[in-house]
């Protein structure tokens, strides 16, 4: 087994996950309105970590690595062009490169749908606002439904189970470590933040 993501990024993933399907299946009820934003402004703290994690974390999860990714168009398109894009290389590429772009998107998309949500709570804009709040939150589970359908099709790819990474932090195979720490405190931190903010927001500061 192979270590390849921390604790703390692990923390982090599925805080994001839970923030997104809390606020997604909260939104069309408003008896839980008050827990939908909260969620909502856990998201866009959650996106200032990553942000931050991607500068200054591990070098596996840094924002370097992962437009290092997504600069692997062109050696898809010549290959394309080339008609070699159904060799298996390739196709593991592919599937690579796409599901980086997803996660990118994913991430981008938090901005327009937090914005778009704490206008339409302040009532600072008519139903247009709504309506493009709305399809933020669609198209993010769209987005979120093809990110789980690449992990399967790279995890066929590479005869291996990408999603157990997220579980464990390993995956089976052989090869180096890419950790050298689960930053066991700053997954604690995240944890901890994370639930006195949802707290303190819904009991007290609202």
């Amino acid at each position: 087994m192979r270590k390849v993501v921390d604790l703390a990024t692990r923390t982090y993933h599925w805080l994001f996950a839970a923030s997104f399907l809390g606020a997604y299946l909260s939104a069309d009820s408003e008896k839980f309105r008050l827990l939908h934003v909260t969620l909502g402004y856990t998201m866009i703290g959650l996106l200032g970590f990553r942000l931050v994690w991607g500068m200054f974390g591990p070098r596996h999860m840094r924002l370097s690595a992962m437009f290092r990714k997504l600069k692997g168009l062109k050696p898809l398109r010549e290959a394309f062009r080339s008609g070699q894009l159904l060799q298996a290389s390739h196709l593991k590429q592919s599937a690579n490169l796409l599901m980086s772009w997803v996660i990118v998107a994913l991430l981008i998309s938090v901005i327009p749908l937090t914005l778009s949500g704490y206008a339409v709570y302040h009532e600072l804009a008519g139903k247009w606002l709504e309506e493009i709040h709305e399809f933020f939150g669609e198209l993010m589970l769209w987005m979120v439904v093809i990110h789980l359908i690449m992990i399967a099709v790279v995890s066929l790819l590479r005869r291996t189970n990408l999603a157990q990474s997220m579980i464990t932090g390993s995956v089976s195979g052989t090869g180096p470590d890419l950790i050298k720490s689960e930053y066991s405190v700053v997954s604690v931190v995240i944890l901890m933040s994370v639930l006195a903010w949802i707290i303190g927001y819904m009991f007290f500061i609202s």
